[in-house]
């Protein structure tokens, strides 16, 4: 990557799957790769395939080390991919407790819903993750958010077969 990168090679480019240099080292979990590319300006907030940054991969996998590195270089903490979700609400869906901590203290928004009106306190709820549900509700989720949705994330959680 280093000789690669010495070679002026193009870093801001997606292959045929979708992603560019920096998400597969983001996916491969290689952070020297990471940091190489972040240093030669590879972009954070290139959308590859579904509209999935480099910042929604890494809150997917989950590496609070490699959404540091690609938070302070620009990654758009409200980014969204081609079905509305921040790498919030994906790291929600994935059950990462620690991801989703760390991106509520980077300034993550709390309130940020998908193309289908889902919260994160809604995403949380039907998944039954009542520690993520008092992590979201400290940094002011709100429960009854009826906006796009007749829902409420109360109402994931029963659908969701989660009544504790």
């Amino acid at each position: 990557v280093r000789f690669l990168v010495q070679e002026k090679c193009l870093l801001n480019l997606c292959d045929n799957t979708g992603r560019s240099p920096l998400m597969k080292a983001v996916e491969s979990q290689h952070e020297e790769c990471v940091a190489i590319l972040l240093e030669h300006h590879a972009d954070p907030n290139l959308e590859g395939y579904r509209g999935n940054s480099a910042l929604h991969l890494a809150a997917a996998a989950p590496n609070t080390s490699l959404t540091e590195m690609l938070v302070e270089h620009g990654a758009r903490l409200e980014a969204k991919n081609w079905g509305g979700n921040t790498p919030l609400l994906l790291a929600i869906s994935s059950n990462h407790k620690e991801m989703v901590n760390f991106l509520l203290q980077k300034g993550a928004t709390v309130c940020a819903k998908n193309d289908f009106g889902r919260t994160a306190l809604m995403l949380a709820a039907s998944v039954g993750e009542m520690d993520v549900v008092d992590l979201l509700l400290s940094y002011g989720a709100k429960i009854a958010c009826k906006e796009t949705t007749p829902e409420t994330a109360v109402d994931c959680a029963l659908y969701s077969g989660h009544f504790g």
